[in-house]
């Protein structure tokens, strides 16, 4: 195993570990969530010049729109519970109290 494949599989996995454990605010949620999708997309990104293969070459752009799209999203719910909570505690947010 290559140190850049070591340092892909470690990213992801302590992102995910972070987004396991660390659960008390909506932002670190959102930090782990993005740092997923950065090891992800540095993954997808040295994958084609490993193998020399053209065909995956806007696989990476593609992964990196949805990443644009989700931290939109993520950032607009967190305003949203901001304002009508009062904080991103992930504890406050509850769907049967909507």
């Amino acid at each position: 195993m290559s140190l850049l494949h070591l340092s892909f599989y470690s990213a992801f996995t302590l992102s995910s570990l972070g987004l396991a454990f660390h659960r008390t605010h909506l932002i670190s949620a959102l930090l782990c969530l993005e740092s997923m999708m950065l090891s992800m997309y540095i993954g997808l990104s040295t994958w084609p010049i490993e193998t020399q293969a053209a065909s995956f070459t806007m696989m990476p752009l593609l992964m990196l729109t949805f990443s644009a799209c989700e931290a939109g999203t993520g950032l607009a719910m967190l305003v949203a519970s901001s304002r009508t909570h009062g904080s991103d505690h992930l504890h406050n947010l509850n769907l049967l109290q909507c």
